[in-house]
């Protein structure tokens, strides 16, 4: 098995932060709904100063919007900062080189 970028969110705004939780990023779930998996390992990278992380997504409430960056994470990543969200599979070799990532770009 190999491991490829399964889907990003490409370019999008944080719209909060909770150092007080107990870790993770919550995503709006119509966010989720496009190829982050729920308790999934993500890849954070701020575009803003280049930090990167590792994390779990949760759940959010529909229809907000919401990315909230949870826990110690908030040392990395602020409100308003712009962030990447990669998501990765382990595939097989010859699927891998079939497979399409879902991408979903804000501007």
């Amino acid at each position: 098995l190999i491991e490829v970028l399964k889907s990003k969110i490409h370019r999008i705004k944080v719209t909060d932060g909770n150092l007080d939780y107990i870790g993770s990023l919550t995503l709006d779930i119509e966010l989720m709904e496009k190829g982050v998996l729920l308790g999934r390992k993500n890849l954070g990278i701020n575009v803003d100063n280049g930090e990167r992380l590792e994390t779990y997504v949760i759940k959010g409430e529909r229809g907000k919007g919401d990315v909230i960056v949870n826990g110690p994470a908030t040392f990395k990543i602020d409100k308003g900062d712009i962030i990447i969200i990669n998501s990765y599979a382990q595939i097989d070799n010859e699927s891998a080189h079939k497979f399409k990532p879902k991408l979903l770009i804000f501007d």
